[in-house]
């Protein structure tokens, strides 16, 4: 690898598959531990803290990945939320991810008279949940949501994603979600932020063209698309998106 930068790892398809590890992601990242090439882990899905993170890569046979090298949507949608300073009480849909950085950052989770809603995917919301929150956008709560994927790539399936539940609130309340998960400016700013570096430092890799891909091109940052999950070669012709690289197995991003 003739690369001094720093990347930017997408995690469901492209380090690992539900609790499976992909084929040849040990390898990248083993390889860059070893040649000091700094990493970070930047993933949409919100339902998951830094040391659930962690603890589910070490499970998998990845070891010396670091807490501070996972960022979140939660993380981002937090900070954005907190940086907008629109009222400290939060009606929360999502998971101990979520829930976790928003208290974090010093808000307060209620179940009504909420003056921000913050949505991030929750495999336990129901019905009750929804129409709660609901009732709390037409209270004229400011939307935020984490991340829009339409879908969760797993080995036995996709998983439906936070943008079906996003379009959803949506429709019904008549209002637009203010998000800022990947591949938004708001995540790449709030990564950038975090990792303490430019965008120039950086190459972004995953394999969701809507997500990730889009994530780096629209920033203005290197891009590699590895289509070891949601999207194919065929897929991105079909979009039209052109990434910088395109590679099939993270090993070969020794060869970039």
């Amino acid at each position: 690898m003739k690369c001094s930068k720093v990347f930017f790892f997408d995690l469901d398809g492209t380090i690992y598959h539900g609790e499976s590890p992909i084929q040849g992601a040990k390898e990248c990242i083993e390889y860059l531990q070893k040649h000091k090439i700094s990493f970070y882990f930047l993933t949409n899905n919100a339902m998951r803290t830094q040391k659930q993170i962690v603890k589910k890569l070490e499970t998998m046979g990845f070891s010396n990945i670091q807490e501070e090298q996972v960022f979140t949507s939660a993380m981002a949608a937090a900070l954005y939320a907190k940086k907008k300073n629109r009222g400290n009480r939060v009606f929360c849909i999502g998971e101990e991810g979520l829930r976790m950085a928003l208290l974090q950052q010093g808000f307060e989770l209620v179940d009504a008279h909420a003056d921000q809603v913050v949505v991030g995917l929750d495999r336990s919301a129901d019905f009750t949940t929804y129409t709660k929150a609901l009732h709390e956008l037409q209270q004229d709560a400011c939307f935020i949501a984490t991340n829009p994927d339409r879908r969760v790539p797993q080995a036995q399936g996709d998983l439906i994603g936070n943008g079906a539940v996003i379009q959803m609130l949506e429709y019904a309340s008549e209002r637009k979600a203010e998000i800022v998960g990947k591949p938004t400016a708001v995540m790449m700013e709030e990564a950038l932020q975090y990792a303490g570096i430019q965008k120039e430092d950086c190459i972004v890799v995953g394999d969701n063209l809507e997500t990730d891909v889009l994530f780096g091109l629209n920033n203005h940052v290197t891009t590699v698309f590895v289509t070891t999950g949601l999207h194919t070669k065929e897929d991105a012709v079909k979009r039209n998106i052109h990434p910088d690289w395109t590679i099939s197995n993270l090993k070969e991003l020794w060869n970039i």
